[in-house]
């Protein structure tokens, strides 16, 4: 009998798992995917770490979550710094000084401002992302680099999107080009299979296992349940399936050093199918004669390829509440991370909300 069946093994189930186990818990985790690690998960290609389900760069300001991860694997300096492509040109993300230079030849502070206020003053209260991205940033900004990726990503016009989806992004009147505001940055030295490793050493995990292929067996042998899939599903889809989108990625070995210079490239106009080019070597300098590329498609959702982003408009969330509801209901099963809560959460996030729950309860 185990003291805790974890489903799942992405950031939220494997910092459970460690902290779980640590504190003298008997834990097992299965995992539905063929590897552990949830989307973090490194393949190796040509000698370079591919971020196997698209580029994950570690960011927080939170200390405790930074000393966390430092007590399993040691980060290098990377700084994210993408660039978006538009029509034969380069545009600095996030949007700076380089971005306004570029796209209105303005050489001052004040002069961007301008601008971006003389678009922007016909929005008073944002509705939707069309309105919160032009109350950001203004229409020209919006219509080159913001609209056309918007449409590939979400799969929806920008007008029928809830306007918080866009609040994350940086809009700065400097000319910084590190797109996150964190005080920490960077990626595990070696990879995310080293920190997936050292989370879970010593820990029993089983692979290739379908929790609800086996439901009664599994929920027999553990006294308690930390469920981090969807939500809905645990729930047999009883109120109906909630809504996300779901990602494609196309990978490709080039005998070239150096593929697009940098790590990330958006792909902002809509015609070109893919939202965006990873160059994975960038993210850790890795100096070779070869490089590999990854293209990233979003997609629907349809119930058989991978669940990525949820997505979080008035219908969807009332029929999360209603799992919810259910969830609060059981007293052997615990619901957490981006699946069971039903919410985007970047890495750092999951982690404090992990170590919270532990803490919590014991």
């Amino acid at each position: 009998m185990y003291d805790y069946l974890i489903i799942g093994s992405g950031l939220y189930g494997m910092v459970c798992a460690r902290e779980l186990s640590d504190l003298g818990f008997k834990v097992l985790v299965i995992e539905k995917r063929n590897h552990l690690g949830g989307n973090i998960f490194n393949d190796s290609i040509e000698g370079i770490n591919i971020h196997k389900y698209g580029a994950h760069i570690f960011h927080t300001s939170d200390a405790g979550v930074w000393a966390y991860v430092n007590k399993f694997v040691s980060f290098n300096s990377f700084i994210n710094s993408p660039v978006a492509f538009y029509k034969g040109n380069l545009y600095s993300l996030p949007f700076n000084m380089w971005t306004f230079n570029k796209m209105w030849g303005v050489t001052s502070p004040d002069d961007a401002k301008n601008i971006i206020d003389s678009q922007r003053k016909s929005i008073v209260l944002p509705r939707n992302l069309e309105e919160q991205a032009i109350s950001l940033v203004g229409r020209d900004i919006y219509e080159i680099l913001i609209k056309g990726y918007t449409k590939k990503q979400w799969g929806r016009d920008p007008k029928d999107l809830p306007a918080d989806i866009i609040k994350r992004l940086p809009v700065r009147y400097t000319f910084d080009n590190n797109y996150f505001n964190d005080i920490y940055q960077g990626i595990p030295v070696g990879g995310y299979n080293l920190l997936i490793n050292s989370l879970l050493q010593g820990i029993e995990c089983k692979i290739s296992t379908d929790y609800f292929a086996n439901r009664d067996y599994f929920d027999s042998i553990s006294k308690k349940v930390i469920y981090t899939g969807k939500i809905d599903e645990y729930f047999n889809f009883k109120f109906g399936r909630l809504e996300y989108r779901s990602l494609r990625f196309e990978s490709e070995v080039i005998s070239k050093a150096n593929f697009q210079g940098n790590a990330v490239v958006n792909f902002t106009d809509e015609s070109i199918s893919y939202t965006r080019i990873i160059e994975h070597k960038h993210f850790e300098k890795i100096e070779s004669c070869s490089t590999v590329i990854t293209r990233e498609f979003s997609q629907e959702y349809d119930g058989f390829n991978e669940a990525y982003y949820p997505i979080g408009n008035e219908k969807n969330m009332s029929l999360f509440r209603k799992y919810q509801f259910e969830a609060k209901k059981l007293s052997k099963v615990f619901f957490g991370g981006r699946l069971a809560e039903y919410r985007y959460y970047d890495m750092h996030q999951i982690i404090a909300r992990a170590l919270k729950y532990v803490k919590t309860y014991f």
